[in-house]
């Protein structure tokens, strides 16, 4: 009975060391494994968290936001003081833009009053003075909301009157 159980033992022992063997190779097969299952979704996710732009819903049809009461400045002339009045409305298709100019009144009415009262009667005098000035008007009114909505969105800006005395 000694020599079945010596027997016994031998015969166990190499099966417990051939066991752990393949427990080891299967540990470290499932931890490679797992390993690579991470990178993947470890990759994918950096790359999903990373801040996509919201998609931004554009009407059909265009939006208009008038800004009242017109502008009124005063600026000099060769020969004396001249006044200027100028309606002033908004274009786009993007809602969010006309909000963000109508929270940002005061400053986009402040750059208008600056750039208005700024020409030249002579320059105004003809369309392309015009046509400039309205262009200059555009690009601050953008470069307001652009700053505060992190995207451009406002697409015209007209002169809905323009008086000059």
């Amino acid at each position: 009975m000694a020599q079945n159980e010596q027997t016994t033992e031998t015969t166990t022992a190499p099966q417990k060391k051939g066991g752990s063997k393949v427990v080891i190779i299967m540990g470290v097969a499932l931890l490679a494994l797992g390993g690579a299952c991470a990178y993947l979704l470890l990759g994918k996710s950096s790359h999903g968290n990373a801040p996509e732009e919201p998609k931004v819903v554009l009407s059909k049809q265009e939006q208009y936001l008038p800004m009242d009461p017109p502008f009124v400045v005063n600026f000099k002339d060769d020969q004396s003081m001249r006044f200027l009045q100028v309606g002033v409305s908004l274009m786009s298709h993007d809602a969010a833009a006309l909000a963000s100019a109508k929270e940002a009144e005061p400053v986009i009415r402040n750059a208008m009053v600056m750039l208005f009262s700024s020409q030249d009667y002579s320059i105004l005098s003809d369309a392309a003075g015009k046509q400039k000035l309205q262009a200059d008007a555009l690009a601050a009114v953008r470069k307001i909301v652009e700053q505060r909505l992190g995207r451009p969105g406002i697409e015209a800006l007209y002169f809905t009157s323009f008086v000059m005395q």
